[in-house]
Formats: C-alpha cells, sequence, structure tokens
C-alpha cells in the first residue's frame, strides 16, 4: 500500500519569528505547527510546544535571539501529539491546560500518539528524544489570568472547533491573540477529532475579542484586520462547506466512500492549494461524517484505523469491517 499523503510531504519548511508587539512573537512554518512566544517582565510563556523536544529546541534558538529571560511556562493550545510532545525541551517549565484537554489525553493521549507519529514522519524529527505523554502540572476551567509582572495573559478555553479542550492565549492590553487550532490559514484544517456544529460559534468568539494580531495554528502570523478576517472566514467556510455535504449525504443515504468523493469533488477547487488538503480530507471528512450521524463524542484514532481508511477512501480497497461506514 502506499502511504498516507504526508509520508512524502519531506521538504524542510522556512521559519519566520516575526515580531507581533513588544516581546510577543509568532514562530511560523509555511503550515506547519506554529507556537507563540510572550516575554514577560522577568520569564517567557510558550504557546504550543512542538512535536519533539528537538523541535522545541529550535523556538528555544529563536526565543534567545531576543531574551535570555527562562521560559517558565507552556500552554498547550490543545492534546493533539505534534504541539504537545516537545513540553520536555522546555526544562523546569510549568505546562498549562483546559480540564477539558487534559481528559483527552488520559482518554486517548497514547492512541493520538502513536497515529500522529506513523502519520505525518517529518513533523517529529528527534521523535526518539520524546520521553513519553506530556502531561499539564495545571489546569483550568473555562478561564485562567496569568501575570508575567504587569503583562497579564489571558488562558481561554475558547469552545469546541479543532478539539472538545481548544484554549487560546490572550493579551487584553496589547490585542494580540495566539489561536491554536480553532484558526489555520492557508491550511487545511485537520477535523479528525472536531466539533463542527460548535466550530462557527467558536471563531464568533474569538472575532469578538477584536485581535490586532493573531498566529494561528498552521500558516503565517496575520497582522492587519484583512488577514485576521480571511483566516477566521476561510476556516468557518472549510468547515461549514464539509459539514454540509456530510449531512447532506446522511441524509440521503450515502456511504463514507461516496460522502469523500462529493466532499473532494466539491472542495478540491476552492482549498485544494491549501497545505496538507490531501492528508487531511480522509480524516475531516471521517468525523464530518460521524457527527452528521449523530456521533457528538469523536472516536479514537488509532494507527490501525487511521491505516484502514486510508486505504478504503484513498485507494478505493474494502474495509475490513463496518466500523468506518456505520
Amino acid at each position: 500500500m502506499s502511504g498516507f499523503a504526508s509520508t512524502n510531504d519531506l521538504a524542510e519548511k522556512v521559519i519566520s519569528f516575526d515580531e507581533l508587539g513588544p516581546g510577543l512573537y509568532g514562530y511560523t512554518a509555511e503550515g506547519d505547527p506554529n507556537s507563540g512566544v510572550v516575554i514577560g517582565d522577568d520569564s517567557v510563556l510558550v504557546v504550543d510546544a512542538q512535536a519533539t523536544p528537538r523541535m522545541a529546541a529550535d523556538v528555544i534558538a529563536r526565543i534567545r535571539t531576543v531574551t535570555d529571560k527562562p521560559v517558565k511556562h507552556v500552554v498547550l493550545s490543545h492534546y493533539h501529539a505534534v504541539r504537545v510532545l516537545g513540553a520536555s525541551g522546555y526544562e523546569g517549565a510549568e505546562i498549562i491546560a483546559s480540564d477539558v484537554t487534559r481528559d483527552l489525553i488520559v482518554e486517548r493521549g497514547q492512541q493520538d500518539m502513536d497515529s500522529e507519529i506513523g502519520r505525518f514522519p517529518r513533523l517529529f524529527r528527534g521523535k526518539e528524544s520524546i520521553p513519553g505523554l506530556t502531561w499539564p502540572h495545571v489546569t483550568f476551567h473555562k478561564k485562567m489570568t496569568l501575570w508575567l509582572g504587569k503583562r497579564e495573559v489571558q488562558i481561554i478555553h475558547i469552545g469546541r472547533s479543532h478539539t472538545a479542550g481548544d484554549t487560546v492565549v490572550w493579551l487584553p492590553e496589547e490585542r494580540v491573540l495566539f489561536s491554536g487550532d480553532s484558526v489555520e490559514y492557508g491550511a487545511t484544517p485537520y477535523c479528525g477529532d472536531a466539533h463542527f456544529a460548535d466550530w462557527a460559534g467558536t471563531l464568533d468568539a474569538i472575532r469578538a475579542l477584536k485581535p490586532v494580531a493573531l498566529v494561528p495554528g498552521r500558516g503565517a502570523s496575520l497582522t492587519t484586520p484583512e488577514k485576521i478576517e480571511e483566516g477566521l472566514q476561510g476556516t468557518a467556510d472549510f468547515t461549514s462547506d464539509l459539514f454540509g455535504i456530510a449531512k447532506k449525504g446522511v441524509a440521503a443515504g450515502h456511504s463514507l466512500k461516496q460522502v469523500y468523493d462529493e466532499a473532494m469533488s466539491a472542495m478540491r477547487p476552492k482549498y485544494g492549494h491549501w497545505v496538507i488538503f490531501e492528508h487531511c480530507m480522509p480524516f475531516d471528512v471521517s468525523r464530518a461524517y460521524d457527527e452528521a450521524k449523530g456521533l457528538d463524542h469523536p472516536r479514537i484514532w488509532t494507527a490501525e484505523r487511521d491505516v484502514e481508511m486510508w486505504k478504503a477512501l484513498e485507494h478505493g480497497t474494502e474495509m475490513k469491517s463496518a466500523e468506518l461506514d456505520r
């Protein structure tokens, strides 16, 4: 069998480290997972840890070009391995996550780690340096405020979208937002663990904050009102377009494969140029199909389920069971 589309994605990405305001930076890499940096009076906070300690070391190297203050906090926007498994690279830092994100690590963190490393090997450079799952030291319910000296940092469980635990980091005085994968820019939203019906409302909650700069989960830092709205609306359009196709297909009694073919045909002209489109769509359609059938809590992706689904949708092979199409 040929592998996931992402196994052929081998090209290194050019990293940008953009200043969004005094002591506020977006670490972006042409559609690879982003991190954020907030420099306080005496310490540094990082948003999203990267996939491995080795990759975290590059974020730290960028930080060291602008400050020698220690990294004392790492905020996880959600539980996915590609965001969190580098946390041990920030030695001595306190790891913060929403209570829902921690619950998801308990429920499915190991399966997610195993499946993500198999799907996207380039994003886990130095995976042998990962000591295991990342566990938060501090969890919060809905919202917490951290003071880095005089700098106020609000950490908000903004609502269900990319996952059930999605968290943003908001600087209210500077009006700079780090959104995690609730917002993407020029990159296909991964929706394998998503809540489609809630996603638009979560984006409205982000929009209501009126950020002047926004670092999405993937894609360039957004520093104009037009770019911010493009990121918000593009994410909303993609998720609503896909969920609409899934709901229509389920209502018509179509199979998962039929809905996938319909979605690829309808969405490729508009979104096919976005980063990781070919990789994400089988996972995205599978979850949209489940939610359209009434399954609120996303099923856990295992490495075995990944392979079976990919073969069935991308290569037209028979599924070993009816699990993927129930």
